[in-house]
């Protein structure tokens, strides 16, 4: 059959569906992608990898898992939702610097490589135990700002300071609320529990007991050494929520993966930019519907038992 007599008969009459069909499949497979302006994200992850995020208190009570393995786990399920032209960065934080990683990558044109960088993001990368938050926050948001115009900051921590902040300590010097967009995100359960102690290579030696670590009398004085528990670990929420006010960023506490989603898709923080658009899907389920509905009469007036077999022979009288 020649191509000239194929298309008389789907161009005859009573086949225009058939006709329009092929033309949406054709559109489908050769169809280039479109520059479309859409709202996309740009923003810098840091992760607290400090030995606190290893406190298993999140996930169910059957199972839990440590701070930082949720953490990942909620910002593997964010990936998954951010649109195409949006990027993102990994970096981590110990002592008082936030360490960048990667620099902000196309979510889909990188999405492999960048599940299997945040795979790799654990508490083995802390250079020292220390763990000074409010310092770290600056640090995060002088990286974001060096990222360029439009790149967000997020901080992803259980609050812990170790050691302890003195009263003077707790504020933010030389920091413009507001000039860095983005998101803090508290991770953690509500209940003090001991922090697993680790060695170099990642391996649990134990947990820190009280004599180990600085505890809050030492730097701030006249706290009873039973009201100091610093070896001891939960959300500091209220320390966190300070700390977003005073800098200017939202604060979410991820009691669920889908609040880190959530919060990154927040069209606040999104700028509109030209990104290539694949939509050859749009002929192709255009195409599956005018077939159904060409197809579908037909279907309905054939006996069901030429889809069900013969069916139950019937009974002689």
């Amino acid at each position: 059959m020649t191509l000239r007599t194929l298309a008389g008969r789907l161009f005859a009459r009573g086949n225009g569906p058939l006709a329009v069909t092929l033309v949406l499949l054709v559109a489908a497979v050769w169809m280039p992608p479109l520059t479309l302006p859409r709202g996309t994200f740009r923003y810098m992850v840091t992760f607290d990898v400090t030995q606190s995020m290893n406190v298993e208190d999140m996930g169910s009570p059957e199972a839990p898992v440590s701070r930082l393995a949720y953490a990942r786990g909620a910002m593997r399920e964010a990936l998954k939702h951010l649109p195409c032209g949006s990027e993102v960065g990994w970096a981590v934080f110990a002592d008082y610097r936030a360490l960048p990683l990667l620099t902000p990558l196309e979510v889909c044109a990188n999405y492999d490589a960048l599940l299997s960088s945040l795979d790799r993001i654990d508490s083995r990368m802390a250079w020292v135990n220390a763990s000074s938050i409010t310092k770290g926050l600056y640090w995060t948001l002088r990286m974001g700002k060096s990222m360029g115009d439009g790149t967000r900051v997020v901080f992803i921590t259980d609050g812990h300071e170790s050691p302890p902040l003195r009263p003077s300590e707790h504020s933010l010097l030389n920091v413009t609320p507001g000039e860095t967009g983005g998101w803090l995100f508290g991770v953690g359960g509500d209940t003090p529990i001991p922090i697993p102690k680790s060695d170099p290579d990642g391996n649990r030696i134990g947990y820190w007991r009280a004599d180990e670590v600085v505890q809050l009398g030492a730097v701030s004085g006249g706290v009873a050494p039973a009201q100091s528990q610093e070896h001891l670990s939960a959300l500091h929420e209220a320390h966190l929520e300070a700390l977003a006010r005073q800098t200017g960023l939202g604060y979410r506490r991820v009691a669920a993966p889908g609040a880190l989603t959530s919060a990154l898709l927040d069209g606040r923080l999104a700028h509109r930019q030209p990104v290539r658009t694949d939509l050859r899907w749009l002929p192709a389920v255009l195409a599956l519907l005018l077939l159904t509905w060409h197809f579908l009469p037909a279907l309905g007036r054939l006996p069901l038992r030429r889809f069900f077999g013969q069916g139950k022979p019937e009974s002689s009288p």
